[in-house]
């Protein structure tokens, strides 16, 4: 008898021993997916690229960047959320998703309070750039140029609702400012179309115009940010003219419901150190990007004043939620 209890818990063992030792893997122990809701080459996407790089060297484990374009973010939340809950599947956006779409959009397919703030990454502001053939070098020289000619001016955006879009409503309601939109899915749309001349101005993040800027092919003459940036100090912020007024974009990893807290508190710490690496500081400032690694209560804080400034600029350009 005791032969056969011994025999009977050794093939136990050797059943449940393996699933107990994957059960208890350490995380990560397998390819760690960041979602962009927005095609390839913007800001999002960017830090994505260069956090997701020095993570995947500082975990073990791939990271793999997955662009989810269009639907107003509903195609990459829709990701997210069919993800099961165990920490492999991640958004990389601005806030767009928790602080713009619930402030332009009286139906979501998601609730935004489902969308758990993991850490901030990154921030940088808006350039408002200008096609060469708009006979305007700075700020109010283009503000002038509109008023001189109410409803002749195109500007582009990366979408209904996005900063680039809310950034230049903010700017017409301020000014004074007749232009009409004209809305691209992302900027690796807007920014060919302000090349190409089919539009006359965008607001833009600089690692969209980099190349560009350098060869001279568009103008900057402002920024949405307060003070003024490494990348371009040369370049004014649009407060120069409108006191206040600052709609820079963070970029932050947002998590699904559910995830168990441990692998939460693993991926904010192992994110925030592969933001604030030397190499990746080094990367997102050649872009044009401020390394801002912050945990999850910096995010949050960021997005509730993000949300409010939304608010306040969707109220007063009358921007009606559709």
């Amino acid at each position: 008898m005791r032969r056969l209890v011994g025999l009977a818990f050794a093939c136990a063992w050797a059943v449940f021993a393996p699933l107990s030792a994957h059960a208890q893997a350490p995380y990560p122990s397998q390819s760690i997916r960041f979602v962009v809701p927005y095609a390839p080459g913007g800001l999002p996407d960017t830090v994505a690229r260069i956090v997701g790089q020095h993570l995947q060297e500082r975990v073990g484990q791939s990271v793999v960047v997955e662009n989810r374009a269009g639907g107003g973010a509903a195609a990459a939340v829709g990701a997210l959320m069919g993800a099961p809950a165990d920490g492999y599947t991640f958004i990389v956006t601005d806030g767009g998703i928790v602080s713009t779409n619930p402030a332009l959009f009286k139906q979501l397919t998601y609730n935004p309070k489902d969308i758990i703030p993991v850490a901030l990454l990154g921030r940088t502001p808006m350039f408002l750039a200008s096609h060469p053939s708009l006979p305007a070098s700075t700020l109010r020289e283009f503000v002038d140029y509109v008023r001189a000619h109410p409803g002749e001016i195109n500007y582009g955006s990366s979408g209904v609702g996005s900063i680039h879009h809310l950034s230049m409503e903010a700017l017409k309601a301020a000014l004074h400012l007749n232009m009409t939109h004209i809305p691209y899915r992302g900027t690796g749309q807007s920014v060919p179309a302000l090349l190409g001349g089919h539009v006359q101005v965008i607001f833009a993040a600089y690692p969209s115009i980099a190349g560009a800027v350098d060869s001279k092919t568009i103008r900057l003459l402002a920024q949405n940010g307060e003070g003024h940036w490494f990348q371009a100090p040369d370049v004014p912020p649009v407060s120069d003219l409108v006191p206040n007024f600052d709609l820079a974009t963070m970029v932050g990893l947002y998590a699904r419901p559910g995830i168990p807290q441990p692998i939460l508190d693993k991926i904010t710490a192992e994110a925030i150190a592969a933001a604030n690496s030397p190499a990746a500081e080094k990367q997102m400032r050649a872009a044009g990007i401020e390394p801002a690694g912050g945990d999850a209560a910096a995010l949050d804080r960021a997005l509730k004043r993000e949300i409010a400034k939304v608010n306040e600029v969707v109220k007063t350009a009358g921007i009606e939620p559709q």
